[in-house]
């Protein structure tokens, strides 16, 4: 076959170790124990995919099998044995795929076949990947062999998912965790790859390529042989080019539409987005751009330009930056929020388009209530502007009281967040307050039972009515003793529901003091007095006459009315 006619990700395999790009540790590593002549009966290779991991195999392979040793390794000019080993046809370098050969009947024929000796070159060699499809029995099988093989025998296992690997296979080999190739290293390898291919493709044509392989070669080298072959003539590969080919979106137009959902411009944000969306870019694809946004945004002051991965140019990191100064990171936090939860519901709805229209509008709604900062500069430009207005003023309040439970995400879902027509009635704000209690005020244990009644915290209730004796409660600090039957997770969810409450770490502390009488106890206390008061009351004893077998066994404490 003509060399010219394959794809680069072929044409372009390393076949040395001096080739290898982003693997400088395992590639030093093992040159230097084959140069020692210590090398291990098993390696284990693992990563994501297009790293390396199967390339390596073949240059141990030909290293321990080269005519010309390991010091003149072939690269060009290749000798008998690199040259059937490059081509998968060496007669003692077998590679199997273990995800079309699972069962243990096969890994049976190979350790039957490692019986006999190598035919031609120095070591027989078995290259297994994806070595995690093999089944239990398989693995079974192979543990024997694979802990003591014959001298000339070498095994070469690689796989992407290390977890799936028995821990006492992978303790007979020589692991190496090949990393993604660094964005860097990458860009300049596909960079010399486009010009002894004679292509013309811009550099940030490249980089965009290198942002959407991730790390993997192979992927790296697919893109660009699509994208050589896209174009004809004269005509340079360039970033337009390439965001149309892949169906990737200029993060300009995303920092736009960005700058328009602050500014309310709720036409325009469908504009644009409907925009972006005709350039064939898919809805997930979009909602995972946007957060990676959210991240800018969020820590910018944090990255430089060479840190972000070739996401973003000199002018669009100068943009975030400075839109990032007006916007406060509760909102950025809130914002990433909805936009985890949009991501789940394109899995329901059955147009997904529709879905991230509707959240863009619903983020220019939340903006306008998340952004506590923007409120507070609001109220205070209200009060000097019109002091007597004071149903202005009564609004802007109730606003900013509302956003303090809007950023409480813990406890509350996205689709809890009050909408417009309650931020702007200061009667049901009012309402609500003599509905429930003051959470972030629990200044005594009756107002933690209070607590747990709305809010429906039964169990911890009973808890502290029952098998909880108060010794001490002051300043967001409890001192407690408890009986033999108090739920073991009880200090746990009361500590977690104290944090939750009022949005402060509580001091819970077991005392070796008997302390105070829990309620059930001063209950029972209670009930026991008035029976015995009771039954000294002379209409008691009237009863006994009447009635000599009458037994008074309990008694109700009649509720005292406010009225």
């Amino acid at each position: 076959m003509n060399k010219n006619s394959k794809v680069l990700s072929l044409k372009y395999r390393p076949q040395v170790f001096e080739d290898l790009i982003g693997q400088d540790v395992a590639a030093e590593t093992i040159f230097n124990s084959i140069k020692v002549n210590k090398v291990p009966n098993a390696y284990l290779f693992t990563g994501i995919r297009g790293v390396g991991k199967t390339t390596i195999a073949r240059i141990i392979a030909k290293s321990l099998n080269c005519l010309n040793g390991i010091d003149k390794l072939c690269k060009d000019d290749l000798c008998e044995n690199c040259n059937a080993i490059s081509n998968s046809n060496h007669i003692d370098v077998l590679e199997m795929d273990a995800a079309s050969k699972t069962g243990v009947d096969d890994v049976r024929d190979l350790i039957e076949f490692s019986r006999y000796g190598p035919t031609t070159a120095n070591y027989k060699i078995f290259i297994i990947d994806e070595v995690h499809m093999l089944s239990k029995q398989a693995f079974n099988a192979l543990l024997k062999t694979l802990e003591e093989p014959p001298e000339y025998l070498k095994f070469i296992f690689a796989t992407t998912e290390i977890k799936k690997i028995p821990i006492t296979v992978v303790s007979r080999c020589q692991r190496f965790d090949l990393p993604r190739v660094k964005s860097d290293e990458l860009f300049e390898f596909i960079k010399k790859i486009k010009d002894k291919e004679n292509g013309k493709a811009s550099d940030e044509a490249l980089k965009l390529i290198v942002k959407i392989s991730e790390g993997s070669v192979r992927d790296a080298l697919s893109l660009l042989d699509r994208a050589l072959l896209s174009l004809n003539g004269n005509v340079e590969f360039n970033l337009r080019a390439a965001q149309k080919i892949f169906g990737y979106f200029d993060k300009s137009q995303l920092i736009n539409l960005f700058r328009l959902i602050f500014q309310g411009d709720e036409k325009e944000v469908l504009k644009m987005y409907r925009l972006i969306y005709d350039q064939g870019v898919e809805p997930k694809t979009f909602i995972n751009d946007f957060l990676e946004l959210l991240y800018y945004f969020k820590n910018i002051e944090l990255l430089k330009v060479g840190g972000t991965n070739f996401s973003l140019n000199n002018d669009e990191f100068e943009a975030i930056k400075e839109i990032a100064k007006k916007i406060s990171s509760k909102t950025l936090i809130l914002f990433w929020q909805f936009t985890i939860k949009t991501l789940d519901e394109l899995d329901i709805v059955s147009n997904q388009n529709f879905s991230i229209e509707m959240f863009l509008i619903r983020l220019i709604y939340l903006k306008d209530t998340s952004n506590i900062s923007e409120i507070v500069d609001q109220n205070n430009i209200l009060k000097e502007s019109n002091t007597n207005n004071k149903d202005s003023s009564i609004n802007m309040k109730s606003s900013l009281n509302e956003n303090d439970d809007l950023f409480d995400i813990k406890n509350k879902t996205i689709g809890q967040i009050k909408n417009v027509i309650q931020e702007k009635h200061p009667e049901y704000k009012a309402n609500k307050e003599d509905q429930q209690p003051q959470e972030s005020r629990i200044n005594s244990f009756n107002d933690l039972l209070k607590i747990c009644t709305f809010k429906k915290e039964m169990k911890l209730k009973y808890e502290l009515e029952k098998n909880v004796n108060l010794v001490s409660f002051e300043n967001q600090r409890m001192e407690i003793s408890f009986h033999e039957n108090l739920d073991k997770e009880f200090i746990k969810i009361l500590s977690s529901k104290l944090y939750e409450w009022t949005g402060n770490r509580w001091i819970i502390t077991l005392s070796k003091k008997k302390g105070k009488p829990s309620i059930k106890e001063n209950e029972l206390n209670l009930k026991k007095n008035l029976l015995e008061e009771t039954k000294k009351k002379p209409i008691y004893q009237k009863i006994l006459e009447t009635f000599p077998d009458a037994e008074l066994v309990d008694i109700e404490i009649e509720e005292k009315s406010n009225d």
